[in-house]
């Protein structure tokens, strides 16, 4: 192994094992912190300096993303007005290493007046900071990934699996759902997958390709080359989709060169119980299913088992879903 390698390896284990030593210190202050946030009428302000200030961003982040209004106050800032932000019924989150206060005292004094609770993700235990504090989450980490001991490393990362921690303990006690998190999240990939359903971009209508079981292959292709969806689905006389020929079957097919090729029926030649998928159904739920089985369409029914559309991995791709 390289020596960058080593070093590499080493880092993560001391960042890691910094996040595991955490395990061990929650306990009934941790269920305080959670209580204390739920019942939280206003905002969550997130303060911290230098290293700790930019993991306070990521936490009020996090917060934010996963419906609990937070924000980041800058603490040499708060001191110029940005202070303001600040009332009565919100909670003051500090994150801090050292645990000094000198930087954070505007923000702590002005708590203190407001009468708001702090809570400190303190990397000092024993700090001014952890005095001062309401509740005190223990981040502190037995040294730094750093060779010298000084770099924000380990502290960094402890801090912030705390704050992530608390945030997954908030979005479990609310009941937070994918789709609470996708109505957060509407623009991009991910909002996408987590807001589109199959009957936003699925082909229905005068558009499906369907036949009857008992029609023949020359009809087929005609119904096959209408769709221009690759594939003929077979329908009951109920409309449930019992089978699906494809482009591909007839290629295949039509290399045997059966002696009856032009009576054949749908009956003979489809594949039986095709895959089908609700039409109110996540997209991304539909292109689980074919990526699974291996297939370009996707028949899509409603809540009795009725065609209703048909779902091309085109459709998917136009979405921009992946």
């Amino acid at each position: 192994m390289s020596r960058a390698r080593d070093i590499a390896a080493e880092v993560l284990s001391t960042e890691s094992a910094a996040i595991g030593d955490l395990i061990d210190r929650l306990d009934e202050t941790f269920d305080e912190v959670i209580t204390a946030i739920d019942a939280c009428e206003g905002r969550i302000i997130v303060a911290g300096m230098g290293k700790s200030g930019l993991v306070g961003r990521k936490i009020a982040a996090t917060l934010t993303s996963t419906g609990r209004a937070s924000f980041f106050l800058h603490p040499a800032e708060a001191a110029h007005g940005d202070i303001g932000v600040l009332q009565p019924n919100d909670i003051l989150i500090l994150v801090s290493k050292s645990g000094r206060i000198e930087e954070l005292a505007p923000v702590i004094a002005v708590a203190r007046r407001f009468g708001v609770r702090m809570i400190a993700l303190c990397g000092t235990p024993d700090s001014p900071l952890a005095t001062r504090a309401d509740l005190v989450l223990d981040c502190s980490v037995a040294t730094e990934a750093c060779p010298n001991n000084l770099v924000p490393t380990a502290s960094t990362a402890a801090a912030l699996a705390m704050g992530d921690a608390i945030a997954m303990a908030l979005l479990d006690s609310r009941s937070f759902s994918a789709a609470d998190f996708a109505e957060l999240h509407p623009g991009g990939t991910l909002g996408r997958r987590l807001l589109l359903r199959v009957s936003e971009v699925h082909h229905s209508g005068d558009t499906i390709p369907i036949v009857s079981p008992d029609t023949a292959l020359p009809e087929m292709m005609v119904a096959m080359s209408a769709g221009r969806l690759g594939a003929v689905f077979t329908v009951d006389t109920n409309h449930r989709p019992v089978g699906v020929f494809t482009d591909g079957d007839l290629r295949r097919l039509l290399e045997t060169k059966p002696d009856n090729l032009m009576l054949l029926t749908a009956r003979e030649i489809m594949h039986a119980e095709p895959k089908s998928v609700p039409a109110d159904a996540l997209l991304d739920a539909a292109l689980n299913v074919m990526e699974t089985h291996k297939i370009t369409q996707l028949a899509t029914v409603d809540e009795s088992g009725r065609l209703v559309g048909v779902l091309h991995l085109h459709d998917i791709l136009q979405s921009k879903l992946v």
